[in-house]
């Protein structure tokens, strides 16, 4: 509970951590919006195919003309202000940049990210999370081989809900289920750039005024992001995913503790220690009050009598057995929250959340009839969302990972709400990424 301290004392020596940021879209922007507030943190340079729009974008986030007028990187280190380029590679091969954060959104993109940065010795933060669905096993290991940090993104659900599953094994109790919250009818995952905003509950005019990204937010929408982050979870966590996806049970937080448990106790589970998404909507689509849309939980088991009988003295809201209780975050504010992977990384050289396993993957689901000839437009899009299954029901199978779904083109006729297969699609398999994909597949017949 010191690194608020400790960045006081990096700021009085002079030794900032040098911060250099890949992406300057909602996430960069977020965390950039809270950056010249974090004391012995120096965002050095910032990265962003267009730099105009980086730089409107930190216009937007409250930095002055001034503090982004840096005209080369030696000059932002003397002068305490920010070099803005279109070149990622120029920032992540600097010796000044003490720690890289990812936050393309990009996989194919921030896998190459990633893995210049791990050669050049350089911690990372990643904020796009569907690199650690398609390949973060593979990811962890090659940063441990090359002696760096690699953490996912505090402020995004999956780190937040790695500290939960933290504390909760820390105290002494067995993890049931955790996971976050969403808004979820069975038909969204049909859903579209053109429909995002009206299922959302957004105006086009609230969009616009965000910068919102409709790709963007519509992969939240279909089920993609929930599928993408509940991988991420479980690999870090070592939890399992549903056999047949995400089952978006409906309820407010209290009834997570009757839900979050196995079937034969009365619960919607498959077994202990998954992962699942809560749906805030009844069965009428209408809104449930008290619900974990935007947060994160953890809910554990009482294994023992004395556990469950602390839970009742102390009045903790349990299922109807006394033995589940539900521990939370209600609100998870993205880029905003960053800091603390920075802090947590720069200073300790810890992680908020890395992968040590492959148990969870996300596979590509056609949400149209597909044709020979079409290209696939990846996660958001108008062709595929993206599905959780358990990686020992998907690798087998050879089901299409969605992080590889992006650009691709359909060799095979695939029908609306099916799977798709390597088989199906023509991928470039010369790409980092499909070879660190390769590599974590293998890591199930270890």
């Amino acid at each position: 509970m010191s690194l608020f301290r400790q960045l006081q004392k990096r700021q009085e020596d002079q030794r900032p951590i040098r911060v250099a940021v890949i992406g300057a879209g909602k996430f960069g922007t977020m965390f950039l919006a809270q950056a010249l507030r974090l004391p012995g943190v120096h965002v050095v340079g910032i990265a962003d195919l267009n730099v105009q729009v980086a730089k409107s974008n930190l216009a937007l986030a409250g930095w002055p003309d001034e503090q982004y007028s840096a005209s080369s990187l030696n000059a932002a280190i003397q002068s305490g202000q920010t070099y803005v380029v279109d070149d990622a590679n120029l920032l992540i091969g600097a010796p000044v940049v003490d720690l890289v954060v990812e936050c393309t959104g990009n996989p194919i993109v921030a896998v190459d990210h990633v893995m210049a940065a791990f050669r050049n010795g350089k911690p990372v933060v990643s904020a796009t999370v569907e690199a650690d669905a398609l390949c973060g096993a593979a990811l962890a290991q090659k940063a441990r081989e090359h002696g760096v940090v690699y953490s996912m993104a505090y402020g995004d659900q999956p780190a937040l809900v790695c500290e939960l599953v933290d504390w909760a094994r820390t105290c002494g109790f067995e993890v049931a289920a955790a996971g976050r919250g969403h808004k979820w009818k069975p038909e969204y995952r049909f859903s579209t750039p053109e429909t995002v905003w009206d299922h959302w509950g957004l105006t086009p005019e609230q969009a616009e005024r965000g910068r919102l990204n409709p790709k963007m937010f519509n992969s939240f929408l279909d089920g993609t992001k929930p599928a993408i982050e509940s991988a991420a979870i479980a690999n870090a966590c070592g939890l399992d995913a549903p056999s047949e996806g995400l089952l978006f049970p409906s309820g407010s937080i209290d009834d997570l503790p009757n839900q979050m448990r196995p079937v034969q106790e009365g619960g919607v589970l498959e077994g202990h220690g998954m992962v699942e998404v809560q749906n805030c909507l009844d069965a009428d689509g209408d809104q449930i009050g008290y619900d974990i849309r935007m947060g994160v939980f953890v809910c554990v088991k009482a294994v023992t009598d004395y556990q469950k009988h602390c839970l009742e003295e102390y009045k903790v809201r349990t299922d109807d057995s006394g033995i589940y209780m539900c521990a939370y975050k209600r609100w998870h504010l993205i880029g905003l929250e960053l800091g603390m992977s920075v802090a947590n990384v720069g200073l300790r050289g810890e992680s908020t959340g890395t992968a040590d396993s492959f148990r969870a993957d996300v596979i590509a689901v056609a949400k149209r009839d597909l044709v020979p000839g079409e290209m696939l437009d990846g996660e958001g899009g108008y062709t595929v969302a993206g599905q959780l299954r358990p990686s020992a029901i998907s690798v087998p199978a050879g089901l299409l990972p969605l992080g590889l779904a992006g650009g691709v083109k359909v060799l095979r006729p695939v029908k609306a709400d099916q799977p798709l297969t390597y088989e199906d699609v023509e991928v470039d398999t010369s790409l980092t990424a499909y070879q660190l994909r390769r590599s974590a597949e293998a890591m199930l017949s270890v």
